[in-house]
């Protein structure tokens, strides 16, 4: 009796280890949804489309693009954190997301302890661009024009504790000058006004701003960052031009929710990986401005942290806040 006990619990055992072995192997069984805290047309959402096209040819399954703009990231970061820690619901969080805006304001998720880290996607330069009905050709004429004018001159943001506020609050402070601050909801209705010219100057990510520069409709009048990108040569850093501590450089990961099984976690770590090995992906996103960077679960996840303390100090640094 005991013997065929024995036996009965290690068929069992057995069969349970073959359902969870197949299950593991079976993922994904259906769609996966890639989450953007931005709305549509801007940068986060060109590279979430470039990434899911790319990752769906892979995994044989449909990568659908889901856009949950507002609040600053946090209703898409609050979303993707409530969802089941399945694989199946993954985010493009960036560096306003997952670092910046945590910084700024007390959030009610957790950008290290709410979400599992799947991959690096890349980074990209901030750069300072103004309507071309600004009478300013580089940044130092751009301050000059701002103290003989104080507030008089607005920039747009993406919103409050994202990348183009934290540059535009920074470059304020290291120059003494004063704008208007217009808050927008994503990079892509920011950018828009700027070029309607409802808003005179904006600091978006080379990926956001490069086809309009490319295109004249823009100006760009530096780089906010510790070098010039070799995606646009001619253009300054603004510390050539005498701007000091204006160094934001904005980054891109996949993330999923917490307790997401290592596994999949690691399978959709592996996928990414791939996807951005691929000349004809690095292609695209470099074409937009963006630089390719890939990290392992345990890099981004160190990664993240660590953002998270440096972002801290510019806020007490620069006394921001979330107004």
């Amino acid at each position: 009796m005991h013997l065929k006990k024995h036996h009965l619990a290690g068929a069992i055992a057995l069969v349970a280890a073959l359902v969870c072995g197949n299950a593991a192997a079976a993922f994904p069984e259906k769609a996966i949804t890639i989450v953007v805290p931005t709305a549509a047309g801007g940068a986060n959402d060109a590279m979430a489309r470039v990434i899911g096209q790319s990752m769906s040819a892979i995994l044989k399954q449909p990568v659908i693009v889901d856009n949950k703009a507002g609040a600053n990231g946090a209703i898409a970061s609050e979303y993707v954190m409530r969802a089941a820690p399945d694989g199946y619901t993954l985010m493009l969080g960036y560096v306003a997301t997952h670092a910046m805006n945590p910084s700024l304001q007390k959030l009610r998720y957790d950008p290290v302890k709410d979400f599992e880290p799947v991959g690096m996607v890349g980074s990209s330069a901030t750069v300072m661009v103004v309507n071309p009905g600004v009478k300013a050709s580089n940044a130092k004429e751009m301050v000059a024009l701002l103290k003989a004018a104080p507030d008089k001159i607005s920039y747009a943001s993406a919103g409050n504790g994202t990348a183009p506020h934290f540059a535009a609050e920074m470059f304020k402070l290291s120059t003494g000058t004063s704008m208007l601050h217009v808050p927008y909801k994503g990079s892509a209705p920011a950018i828009t006004d700027t070029l309607g010219g409802q808003t005179q100057v904006m600091f978006p990510s080379l990926f956001t701003a490069m086809p309009y520069v490319k295109a004249g409709k823009l100006k760009a009048l530096g780089i906010a960052g510790s070098k010039r990108s070799a995606l646009m040569p001619d253009v300054p850093t603004l510390k050539e031009q005498g701007i000091n501590d204006v160094d934001v450089s904005q980054w891109y990961g996949i993330f999923a929710p917490a307790k997401t099984p290592k596994p999949v976690v690691e399978q959709l770590n592996k996928v990414l990986n791939d996807v951005l090995a691929d000349k004809s992906v690095i292609k695209r996103l470099e074409d937009h401005g963006a630089e390719v960077s890939t990290m392992s679960t345990d890099q981004m996840r160190t990664y993240v942290a660590e953002e998270q303390v440096k972002w801290k100090k510019v806020v007490q640094a620069a006394k921001l806040t979330a107004d």
